[in-house]
């Protein structure tokens, strides 16, 4: 087998071989480079000492040299140099307290994680798998090297790794990791915020985000998203649906571009329902005022995994208005309401949530539905020609224009204003200067 390597990743390790010294590139960029996909980066391992691999080029950084790592920066690019190592005692989920390095590359790939992470190539000596991770990859398996409940227990963040490779790869978890996942996922609570969001967020935009439901089932989510589970149990008998909340997600999800505010905003769309689950006298369930509870209940989950307040907020908006319009026949006058309400450029990500969301609904009514989704969209298009004012910033007159017919500057200024953003809401027409003035000497 032949891999193909950049020119500066093979230019490392043939200058750390030339020291005398063993040098791969290994990991992911193999996994990657044998599926026939671009790695992200080209981590490159060696038995050199991390000083040894500094005195042979240039510039480096020391960016984990406790931990055998140095990057060497070749034309502003870097690589990972990484020594071979033996971790120490794992004391807190997720590092080791010492690492102590090794002349032995097998040495060294019995510690990573999956076989198929647990590769090693080079030129000279073609692909060392040691752990069957090619024979893994022909079988579509997700395997821990060596015993899964010693690999987890070093770090506990390996099983979310575990379920996302399962769902960027589509191939299945095998059994013993499995069951130690299952065993071992309440170890996640020790894991920080930021890294379960970094996995979880690779998960959801995934080629397979729906393998979300592997957390569900190994006891995942219980512990980093147990509002998943909650919707997971919360039953819709509706002639408009045919899954539960939780599985209604699930088919939600697939039907929604790799976007990650587009896949949060639909993972969490229905996060409110298991809260406001009521049933009528036919026995058909309900969810009245889901989407509002639902956006604060993302607000909350999202601030928790410690995301960014952009994120947070485009989330919450298109939680908070993924239903907006569902019972209405779609006018130009509802359609600038909306567009003032959520914002004019987040319209067509509202437009993707809704499409999605009624793509994993029942077949009931759904050509209907997405014909009226349709007719929204062409409306959107229409006044974004028309150059209708939806927004403050568009109308024809400014809080300066209403001072200078003598308005005084406060809270009856910002009401001026709102209420002839109102007026013109209602009738674009009024959208003049000339008229605009006129409105406001009722203000005066």
């Amino acid at each position: 087998m032949k891999i193909e390597m950049p020119q500066k990743a093979s230019y490392i390790i043939e200058t750390i071989r030339q020291a005398g010294f063993e040098a791969y590139i290994v990991g992911g960029c193999v996994r990657d480079s044998i599926l026939g996909r671009e790695p992200e980066d080209w981590d490159v391992t060696t038995s050199a000492r991390p000083e040894q691999v500094k005195a042979l080029f240039r510039r480096t950084i020391d960016t984990g040299i406790q931990h055998g790592t140095v990057t060497v920066m070749l034309d502003k690019e870097g690589f990972e140099v990484t020594t071979y190592r033996i971790d120490g005692k794992y004391e807190d989920s997720r590092h080791p307290k010492e690492v102590i390095f090794t002349p032995s590359l097998i040495e060294d790939l019995k510690r990573r994680d999956f076989t198929i992470n647990a590769m090693a190539y080079n030129e000279e000596g073609g692909l060392i798998d040691v752990f069957g991770g090619l024979q893994d990859m022909k079988e579509g398996v997700v395997r821990c090297v060596g015993n899964p409940r010693e690999r987890f227990g070093e770090d506990a963040l390996r099983m979310m790794r575990a379920i996302r490779f399962s769902a960027q790869l589509g191939y299945r978890i095998e059994e013993k990791t499995g069951e130690a996942i299952r065993e071992m996922a309440p170890n996640l609570s020790h894991i920080s915020p930021e890294r379960i969001q970094m996995e979880l967020v690779k998960l959801i935009t995934s080629d397979h985000p729906e393998f979300l439901k592997i957390a569900y089932h190994t006891g995942v989510t219980k512990v980093i998203l147990p509002e998943f589970d909650r919707a997971m149990e919360t039953p819709q008998i509706h002639p408009h649906h045919c899954y539960n909340v939780g599985e209604h997600t699930l088919q939600a999800l697939k039907e929604t571009e790799p976007d990650k505010i587009l896949r949060l905003a639909v993972l969490l769309h229905d996060i409110g329902k298991p809260d406001t689950l009521s049933w009528d006298e036919k026995g058909l369930t309900h969810f009245y005022h889901h989407a509002s509870l639902g956006a604060d209940l993302a607000e909350q989950i999202l601030k928790r995994l410690r995301f960014d307040n952009d994120t947070i907020s485009l989330v919450k908006k298109l939680v908070l208005y993924h239903d907006y319009g569902n019972e209405w026949e779609p006018d130009m006058r509802r359609m600038r309401r909306l567009a003032n309400k959520i914002g004019v450029d987040m319209l067509p990500m509202l437009f993707c949530v809704k499409r999605a969301d009624i793509l994993a609904q029942s077949d009931y009514l759904r050509q209907e539905k997405l014909e009226r989704l349709e007719k929204w969209q062409e409306l959107y298009q229409d006044m974004r020609s028309l150059g209708q004012c939806v927004c403050l910033k568009d109308l024809a007159v400014t809080g300066r224009d209403l001072m200078d017919i003598g308005m005084r500057p406060g809270k009856e200024l910002g009401e001026a204003l709102q209420g002839l953003l109102e007026l013109v809401l209602e009738e674009p027409a009024y959208n003049t200067k000339e008229k605009l003035l006129k409105e406001a000497e009722k203000y005066l």
